[in-house]
């Protein structure tokens, strides 16, 4: 079996069919991602804190970032001829996109367990460094927040016994269940449920340009500084095996541990809910009423 499923079949979070609602309300399913940056022993400029003057040894980093659907529920998409998987599973994790050398890749290796700093072990599928997601949805004023690791799935995910791969498999996996909702002609095809496949269709669900934001020189480098000629701005990418950018290209998996929804419609009734996960052998908990 290509995934890793959990058994017995856990049921679909709590919250989970509102926050769906929510996000389809959304005109571009934005959200701010926050992940922890360790402080280097070599600041980039002398403005920069270093591990001998910051008083913590991480600082918060934000940026928005494109909800791209729940990880092993690629979102239909007319204009991608990507071979998609079966129909049969769906979980509780929200995905979103990146490139490899993108800063944020790197700080969920060097913030998870295995704590991997040298660049070459950032390369290939792993990471499961704590993040927090925040959704604002005007359209129905709610804030969700979730809370928990986000893991990296790169090209080597079915090419390679790494402990990266095995832990994304692992971690992620656990949190897979089959559906209740998969179509006669997909049940029992679980053995070609591929990783790989899944990869790829979320390459393909993105835009010729966005692909061809994959292919551009590296970033955050100065302009002034070699790079590889292969790597060209503004290109139009239809090929779905483009070398370059799907070298370059991961998707990023959110494993929740603690999810929030306040509610801002009505000021005077205005409240927060938080379900935490309990683990392998509990699911969601009941949700706890806050004040927001």
């Amino acid at each position: 079996m290509a995934s890793h499923a959990a058994s017995p079949n856990p049921p679909p979070a709590p919250w989970r069919s509102e926050f769906l609602d929510h996000l389809s309300a959304m005109p571009s399913p934005e959200f701010v991602l926050s992940t922890l940056h360790p402080v280097s022993n070599q600041a980039p400029n002398p403005a920069a804190p270093t591990s001998e003057n910051a008083p913590v040894p991480y600082l918060p980093r934000a940026r928005f970032c494109i909800h791209r659907g729940m990880w092993s529920t690629l979102p239909e998409n007319k204009h991608n001829d990507a071979e998609r998987n079966p129909h049969l599973f769906e979980s509780d994790c929200p995905t979103f996109t990146s490139d490899s050398r993108m800063q944020k890749v790197g700080e969920l290796f060097a913030t998870s367990s295995g704590k991997a700093n040298e660049p070459a072990q950032t390369q290939g599928s792993g990471g499961g460094g704590p993040v927090e997601a925040v959704y604002w949805v005007k359209e129905k004023m709610v804030q969700w927040r979730i809370k928990g690791s986000a893991w990296i799935v790169a090209p080597d995910i079915e090419s390679s016994g790494s402990s990266g791969v095995r832990s994304v498999k692992s971690e992620v996996g656990k949190r897979m269940r089959l559906s209740d909702r998969t179509p006669q002609e997909d049940k029992g095809r679980e053995n070609e449920w591929s990783w790989a496949r899944e990869l790829r269709g979320h390459f393909g669900n993105v835009s010729p340009a966005m692909r061809g934001s994959f292919k551009q020189p590296p970033p955050g480098q100065p302009v002034d500084q070699p790079y590889d000629k292969n790597e060209k701005m503004g290109e139009k990418i239809t090929d779905l095996d483009e070398e370059v950018s799907r070298r370059h290209f991961r998707v990023v998996v959110i494993v929740p541990d603690e999810v929030e929804r306040t509610e801002l419609t009505e000021p005077d009734k205005a409240r927060r809910l938080v379900w935490r996960f309990g683990g392998d052998k509990v699911a969601w908990s009941e949700p706890v009423e806050t004040w927001p």
